[in-house]
């Protein structure tokens, strides 16, 4: 996984992103793990200002349970 720190509401987030994206611009998302949930982003819109997503742990382990 590819790490990029960055601010987004939090103290400092980690960003991460799957280890099978090309990185030529592919379609992926980028997920950051907080203390009050996860933060999930476009990997194509990765501006500090960018929208972002945040989910609640439950939800996100929930998501994870799903698929």
């Amino acid at each position: 996984m590819n790490a990029e720190d960055a601010t987004h509401g939090e103290s400092k987030l980690s960003w991460r992103t799957s280890s099978y994206s090309t990185g030529s611009g592919g379609e992926c998302v980028e997920v950051a793990l907080a203390a009050v949930g996860v933060y999930v982003r476009d990997s194509k819109c990765v501006v500090q200002s960018g929208p972002v997503l945040k989910v609640g742990s439950a939800a996100w382990s929930a998501l994870l349970e799903a698929v």
